[in-house]
C-alpha cells in the first residue's frame, strides 16, 4: 500500500513538475520576443548614400514615437558593403526582421527561403494593384515596392540643338536610334560620339531581343537568346565601331558613370547615355539644364522597362513578422514619413505622398519624374539575371570585351556564351 502511494506521488510530482517547466517556459517565450523595457526590437537594414540614412533614422525615430512599444537596431551601409554581409547573414539564419531588397536579388533570396510571404499586406489605395502583381513571384509577394523605376535614355539637347541634330523623340524605334547615331556622326566633331558601344552589355541585347517580342534572354532556369537577332544587333555595332559612331574601346572602358569627369555625357564625350529613374537626377545635377530624356528604343512588343526594383523585404525568420509588416505598410503609406524619406529612394511608390512632394522639388528630381513618365508607355518588365547566371554574366562581359578590342570575332564570342548558356541551363534545371 506504502508502495503504491509513493508511485502515486511520484506521479504526482511529475505532473506538476511538467506543467511548471511548461509555464516557464512559455513565460521564458514571451520575455524573448521583446527587449528589457518590454519594446518589440526590430532589427533593419538598408543600402544607400549619407542622404538616406539620415532620412530613414529619423523616420524610424517619428515611428517609434507613434508606437511606444516599438525600438530599432538599424544597419546601414553602402551598396557593395550591403551585398557582401548579406549572403553571410542569410546562410546563417541571422538576417535582420526588416531588411532593403533589390530587384536583381529578389528572386534569388527567394529561392533560398529567406524572406517571408508578405501578401497579407493590405496595400489597397496605397500601391496600383497591377504594380503589386507584376512583383509577385509564384503568386505571392516578397517585398513591399518604396518607389518607381525605369529605364531610358538621357540626352545632351543643348549641344545636339547647337548642331542642328535631330533631337530624340518619344516612343522612337531601335531604326530611328541607329539613324540617329549615323546622323549625329556626321554632325559632331572628332573626339565626340552620338551614342556609346552597348555591346558588353548582356542587358541592352536583352532590350533589343524583348522589344522584338522575343522574351528575355534569361528568365529563372530558362535560356532562350535569338542567334539570328544577336548576330543582327552584333553586325549594326561592328559597323558602328569601323565607322567611328561609337567611341573606342580604350575611351569607353574608361568612362565612369555619374563622375563629373569621367561620365560619357557629363564629360562631353557622348551625346547620349543609358540612365533610370532612380539615377538621372545625378546627371542633372552635372550638367544643370542641359540634359532631357526619352525611352529606351522600341519594337513591335514595346522597349525598356518601367517596374519597382527597391523593396522592403521581411525575413523568414524573425520573429516579429506581424510587427514587421504593420511598419512596412506604414513606411510607404504615413505622410509624416513619406515627407522626411522625400525621394531618397526614388519617386515614391504611393503617389499621393509624390504629390505632396512635387511643388518643392527641384529640377533634378522632375528629371526623374520625366524619364518615368516617357518610359511608362511602352515599358515591359524588369528583366534581372536570375540566380545561377553570375558566371555566364561575367562571361558574357569578358567575351564582348575581347570583341571590342578586336581580340576576337564575335562569331567566337557567340560560340563561348552560348555554350556556357546552354549548360548553365542544364545544370539549373538539374
Amino acid at each position: 500500500m506504502k508502495s503504491n502511494v509513493k508511485v502515486l506521488g511520484l506521479f504526482i510530482f511529475s505532473i506538476f513538475l511538467v506543467l511548471a517547466l511548461a509555464a516557464c517556459n512559455g513565460k521564458q517565450g514571451k520575455e524573448t520576443s521583446s527587449s528589457k523595457d518590454g519594446k518589440t526590437n526590430l532589427s533593419i537594414m538598408w543600402w544607400g548614400p549619407n542622404e538616406r540614412h539620415e532620412a530613414t533614422l529619423k523616420a524610424l525615430e517619428i515611428y517609434s514615437e507613434q508606437n511606444q512599444n516599438i525600438k530599432f537596431t538599424p544597419e546601414y551601409l553602402a551598396w557593395d558593403g550591403f551585398w557582401q554581409k548579406l549572403p553571410t547573414l542569410a546562410a546563417s539564419k541571422t538576417m535582420t526582421d526588416i531588411l532593403q531588397m533589390d530587384g536583381a536579388y529578389i528572386d534569388e533570396y527567394v529561392s533560398k527561403g529567406t524572406l517571408a510571404d508578405l501578401s497579407d499586406i493590405d496595400l489597397d489605395g496605397i500601391v496600383d494593384p497591377k504594380i503589386v502583381e507584376n512583383l509577385k513571384i509564384d503568386g505571392k509577394l516578397y517585398g513591399v515596392p518604396l518607389s518607381h523605376n525605369g529605364s531610358g535614355i538621357a540626352f545632351n539637347r543643348q549641344e545636339l540643338e547647337s548642331l542642328d541634330i535631330t533631337l530624340p523623340q518619344k516612343d522612337w524605334t531601335w531604326e530611328d536610334y541607329f539613324n540617329f547615331a549615323k546622323e549625329s556622326r556626321s554632325k559632331l566633331p572628332e573626339g565626340k560620339y552620338p551614342i556609346s558601344d552597348s555591346t558588353g552589355s548582356w542587358e541592352w541585347f536583352q532590350f533589343y531581343q524583348t522589344s522584338k517580342g522575343k522574351g528575355p534572354v534569361l528568365e529563372g532556369k530558362n535560356y532562350n537568346i535569338d542567334k539570328d537577332l544577336w548576330f543582327e544587333y552584333q553586325g549594326i555595332y561592328d559597323q558602328f565601331r569601323k565607322e567611328k559612331i561609337v567611341p573606342p574601346a580604350d575611351v569607353q572602358a574608361a568612362f565612369l558613370e555619374n563622375d563629373p569627369q569621367g561620365d560619357p555625357m557629363a564629360s562631353g564625350t557622348v551625346m547620349t547615355r543609358s540612365a533610370t529613374v532612380g539615377s538621372v537626377s545625378v546627371l542633372e545635377t552635372l550638367m544643370p539644364g542641359q540634359v532631357e530624356v526619352v525611352n529606351n528604343p522600341t519594337g513591335p512588343a514595346g522597349g525598356g522597362w518601367a517596374q519597382s526594383t527597391i523593396f522592403l523585404s521581411v525575413s523568414e525568420t524573425s520573429k516579429y513578422k506581424e510587427e514587421a509588416k504593420e511598419f512596412v505598410r506604414w513606411f510607404i503609406s504615413d505622410m509624416e514619413a513619406g515627407k522626411t524619406l522625400g525621394l531618397t529612394r526614388g519617386i515614391p511608390i504611393n503617389d499621393a505622398i509624390y504629390k505632396e512632394l512635387e511643388p518643392n522639388l527641384e529640377d533634378k528630381d522632375k528629371m526623374s519624374r520625366a524619364l518615368l513618365d516617357v518610359a511608362i508607355d511602352k515599358a515591359l518588365p524588369f528583366y534581372p539575371a536570375p540566380a545561377g547566371w553570375s558566371e555566364w554574366v561575367q562571361t558574357y562581359e569578358t567575351e564582348m570585351e575581347a570583341v571590342m578590342f578586336g581580340q576576337k570575332s564575335y562569331e567566337e564570342a557567340y560560340k563561348v556564351i552560348d555554350e556556357l548558356g546552354k549548360s548553365t541551363a542544364a545544370k539549373l534545371g538539374n
